[in-house]
């Protein structure tokens, strides 16, 4: 897959730390072909660019591993963080949103077999870099797990 000259990068939930209440709501949105964005803290903000993929990842909490995909959909920017802080965040454009408290996601132990090994797949900072190596690996994987999930 040619990514076209973008990056990827990871990005973290915690729900102890930040409540999603319309997560659910979300879910219903997309799955009705509209449009669903939520900024998010981001650690790679020199680097980030819209057009890039991005995929979170579920921290603190069991199950953990990847629940959400979409694209970066602006510039980094000064916004407040879950604790009032200023920090850098960007929009991410959903293309997938799963419920990690309903829906089964892709789990670290399926995420750390193989080459996949080598990401940090819960990071302690959000909007990190997936190592270039292995985005082709893991797009697979991903397209794999949606198609399967509900069979």
């Amino acid at each position: 897959m040619d990514t076209g000259g973008t990056n990827t990068f990871l990005f973290a939930w915690n729900p102890h730390k930040y409540e999603w209440p319309e997560i659910d709501e979300q879910i219903e949105l997309l799955q009705q072909g509209q449009s669903v964005k939520e900024n998010w803290s981001c650690a790679g903000y020199k680097k980030i660019r819209p057009g890039d993929r991005a995929f979170v990842s579920i921290v603190g909490h069991e199950p953990r591993g990847l629940f959400a995909s979409g694209y970066v959909a602006s510039e980094p920017f000064i916004g407040k963080n879950h604790r009032g802080k200023e920090a850098y965040r960007v929009l991410i454009e959903f293309d997938v949103l799963l419920n990690p408290a309903k829906e089964s996601i892709l789990t670290l132990d399926i995420l750390n077999i193989g080459k996949l090994e080598k990401q940090v797949w819960t990071p302690q900072a959000s909007g990190i870099s997936i190592k270039p190596e292995l985005v082709e690996e893991l797009e697979a994987l991903w397209l794999d797990f949606l198609q399967t999930r509900n069979t």
